[in-house]
């Protein structure tokens, strides 16, 4: 086990010195590349002078060490080297070092590392420190130039492309960045290019550099740069600031993507697309981190962190403009329930374990582990209630002063609450509560009627998380809609604002009892407590003008049932499945939407309620109703299933619009249900008459789903074993749709294939993330998937321990289950820990989720 020491908010302190400039100079070679850095150095007027410069490096091979020309011999460390203060001018210098590193060997895939012949750089966040010996921090920025010297057709970096010659490029970035948006590729590459004309008429050279053969798998991508380019020139006012812009798809890489300055570099996944070989939940991806990563030119490059605590700074505000450019590219409503959805099953589930944290978290020991769903997700969604709270204008002068005060600059979440005071005049001492205080709140209603005069009740609880048992009363922006019985809306959206751990608000005038709909839009992030009658949440879904509440109310209907049909033995009554039935025949209702309403709560989502109610969830009693609730819920629509696959097929070639796109979602929910009562047949023609990854994936799940399909599953492998990211699919598959009791064999056997490249991280989340994923086979009783998931974290621990680590929060739900499931999986928690020689990234979850 690796010791590592706490890092802690509350000892920042600014770097000793500030880096005006940096020239680099790269001299690549498989395993001895070597790096020559030339900083522009002088000390920091804020800090004390006459301090000693430490830099971070992490396994380099120091060759020169020299202080204005002046050689110095240091010793490094294993995190970095000192220079002594006596060895420093006391005034600006120029430091210079050379030094030497092995990009083929670096499995951790941080740093400079290779990816199948092409050099690759992730630096986020402490990645630098592995090419160079650098103050590798957010709030030390510096202009960057950059020669690249290989034998690469390819040789990219940041900034503008300023020369090149045979063999050589040179890069200048104008734009002070912090070293974690530095981005260096070489490679034999392709370009799909394309150029942008900005709102005040300068043209930008766009490329999205891919292995040759994939430069026909490019054009979405493209077209979802461009569109990402011109909503945030008309959204927000921000127009791209270099002459180029660059991506590049990368086969080996532990996130999604990365927004460095001018070359962002992206998984593979999430730019190669075409309609035989993506589905539309890959087209809707592409477009979603494309933009993400395209935003972060202004939150997050422009204006970034001063140090990881602020992380959410840049991410939240970032997802939070993503979502709404999805949003106006395609359906607020169905975005809306699709983030909430995320947001429920991964932070949620995240505030009510050992790993909860505050979205400004109080410390760390690895900042890898703190890339969560708290940062990004529910960063996003206290930023949408700041812009609920506020109004749209208020939010639209606060971003604008925010650009404006803070370009150039490493700013904190007190910077950023500061310009929406200062726009808007709002006090936002009690909002702050959202940065600092971790747990999500549950907000309990309830209500009365006197006379004409209905009124709602609130009480917010803010439960004890770990390190912070007592909380105070946050800021809540509750939206409420009144309807009339008849279904007349009386009342249209309306925000009420909650400052209080109890309050009330009176609504007069009213001529009878109204049905209320409550939190509308989901407007805060919060359990809602209320008593609701299955008639009323029927009538909210027949009648509720806001989509989400609309979508909520049969989703609660289903909740419920499958809650008393795990606990208390229920049967099925027709009340649910005549209302499902209403969904799906309504023709009026986006299709998307529809699909969505068709789809059931998920096992995890079940185990979430159940234990939020005081139960022990039954993995293998969850999983057992809920297909009963399917079948169910099959054979209700039979009839009528047929004529609507039918009306829903789409005339013409696959197109990967939001319209297209949610015809399919409703066919294919149709056609899942169909196969429950044909025995597939529908199933396997729609597999044998596919024309694109969509239908032929849905077909081919829906045929899984009920224990058939192993001679499509043979020919989808025939047919498309040379593509790694259709094959991730095919893994991915056969493990969700495993019975319980397989799961784990399944997952075994398929370690055991030729194509399993474990030490890809695609393929590695495919197949053991399938796994963990699978809520009824990783929590089987027999313990079988704890053990298979524990000793293939424990195997790629030692090469890539970032994935390792993120991917053991798998494990992070066990309080909530029965004695003999927790003495399992603390026991292969345990076993982690006692493994010599584990990475600080893995012991920090470990200890973390153990919670000793």
């Amino acid at each position: 086990m690796t010791d590592a020491r706490a890092i802690h908010l509350a000892d920042y302190q600014p770097f000793s010195h500030l880096i005006e400039h940096v020239a680099l100079t790269f001299h690549l070679s498989p395993n001895a590349t070597r790096v020559q850095a030339r900083l522009a150095v002088r000390p920091n007027p804020a800090r004390e002078q006459g301090l000693d410069l430490r830099l971070d490096g992490e396994g380099l091979r120091l060759v020169r060490l020299a202080v204005d020309g002046r050689e110095l011999t240091v010793q490094p460390d294993e995190t970095g080297l000192t220079i002594r203060a006596a060895d420093l001018p006391d005034t600006a210098f120029v430091l210079e070092t050379e030094v030497e590193i092995a990009p083929e060997g670096n499995t951790a895939l941080e740093g400079l590392y290779m990816s199948r012949g092409m050099y690759c750089t992730q630096c986020e966040a402490e990645g630098f420190r592995k090419i160079t010996f650098y103050p590798d921090r957010p709030d030390v920025m510096a202009r960057f130039r950059v020669r690249v010297n290989g034998d690469h057709p390819v040789l990219l970096s940041n900034g503008n492309l300023v020369d090149q010659g045979p063999g050589w490029t040179e890069w200048d970035d104008p734009w002070p960045k912090p070293a974690y948006l530095f981005a260096l590729v070489a490679g034999d590459l392709r370009a799909h290019s394309a150029t942008f004309r900005t709102l005040s008429g300068r043209d930008v050279a766009l490329n999205i550099w891919v292995r040759p053969g994939d430069e026909g798998r490019c054009a979405y991508a493209m077209d979802s740069l461009i569109r990402s380019m011109k909503w945030d020139e008309q959204v927000y006012g921000r127009e791209y600031d270099l002459d180029i812009f660059n991506i590049v798809a990368v086969d080996d890489f532990n996130m999604g993507a990365m927004e460095n300055k001018g070359l962002n570099i992206f998984n593979s996944k999430f730019v190669l697309a075409s309609p035989e070989t993506a589905t539309d939940d890959d087209f809707a991806r592409i477009e979603a981190i494309i933009a993400h990563e395209y935003f972060h030119n202004w939150t997050g490059n422009r204006i970034t962190c001063r140090d990881w605590f602020q992380l959410c700074l840049k991410e939240g505000l970032t997802v939070y403009r993503d979502q709404q450019f999805t949003g106006d590219m395609r359906s607020h409503a169905v975005k809306r329930i699709e983030d909430v959805l995320m947001l429920r099953a991964r932070q949620f589930r995240e505030d009510q374990g050992p790993l909860s944290h505050a979205v400004r978290p109080e410390s760390y020991v690895e900042i890898n582990n703190f890339y969560t769903a708290t940062i990004y997700e529910k960063g996003a969604e206290v930023i949408g209630m700041l812009r609920r709270l506020v109004g749209d204008d208020g939010y639209a002068r606060a971003l604008d002063l925010y650009f404006d005060r803070h370009d150039g600059q490493a700013a904190t979440i007190e910077d950023w609450l500061c310009v929406f005071q200062d726009a808007t005049g709002r006090d936002m001492t009690q909002f702050k509560r959202w940065y600092s205080e971790a747990g999500t709140p549950r907000l309990k209603v309830s209500d009365d009627f006197n006379n004409d005069t209905y009124t709602l009740h609130f009480e917010q609880e803010n439960p004890a998380t770990p390190g912070q048992p007592v909380k105070g009363a946050k800021v809540l922006p509750i939206a409420v809609g009144l309807l009339n019985p008849n279904g007349d809306e009386v009342l249209p959206t309306t925000v009420l604002e909650m400052t209080h751990m109890r309050q009330s608000f009176a609504f007069e005038g009213l001529a009878t009892r109204p049905v209320a709909s409550v939190l509308r839009g989901f407007s805060a992030p919060v359990v809602l407590e209320r008593a609701v009658s299955a008639e009323e949440r029927a009538f909210l879904l027949a009648h509720d003008t806001d989509p989400f509440n609309k979508w909520e109310a049969g989703r609660a209907l289903a909740k419920d049932l499958l809650a008393r049909m795990v606990t208390e033995g229920a049967a099925i009554g027709p009340g649910w499945l005549e209302a499902m039935a209403r969904v799906a025949q309504d023709g009026s209702l986006d299709p998307a939407f529809r699909a969505l309403c068709l789809r059931l709560p998920s096992e995890d989502d079940m185990a979430q309620t159940q234990h939020a109610a005081g139960h022990v969830p039954d993995p293998a009693g969850i999983y057992a109703g809920r297909r009963r609730m399917g079948d169910a819920l099959a054979r209700r629509l039979a009839p009528d299933l047929p004529g609507l696959i039918a009306s829903l097929a789409e005339p013409g070639p696959f197109t990967p619009d939001a319209r297209a796109a949610g015809r399919r979602a409703l066919r294919l929910a149709a056609l899942s249900l169909l196969s429950r009562v044909d025995g597939g047949t529908a199933a396997r023609a729609a597999y044998r008459a596919a024309d694109n990854m969509t239908e032929e994936v849905g077909a081919l799940s829906c045929l899984l789903d009920i224990g058939q399909g192993a001679e499509e599953l043979a020919r989808f492998e025939a047919r498309w074993r040379s593509d790694r990211n259709v094959m991730d699919k095919w893994f991915a598959l056969q493990i969700a749709y495993a019975a319980p009791d397989r799961a784990a064999e399944v997952t075994q056997t398929l370690t055991q294939h030729p194509d399993f490249d474990w030490k890809n991280p695609n393929r590695f989340r495919s197949v053991i993330g399938a796994l963990s994923g699978h809520h009824a086979g990783f929590h089987h009783s027999s313990g079988a998937g704890y053990a298979l998931v524990a000793e293939w974290l424990l195997r790629l621990d030692p090469l890539n321990p970032q994935t390792a680590a993120r991917m053991s929060t798998a494990f992070d739900t066990w309080p909530r289950y029965d004695a003999d499931r927790q003495a399992m999986v603390r026991e292969a928690l345990q076993r982690m820990l006692a493994t010599d020689g584990l990475s600080r990234d893995l012991t920090e979850m470990a200890v973390r989720m153990l919670g000793d």
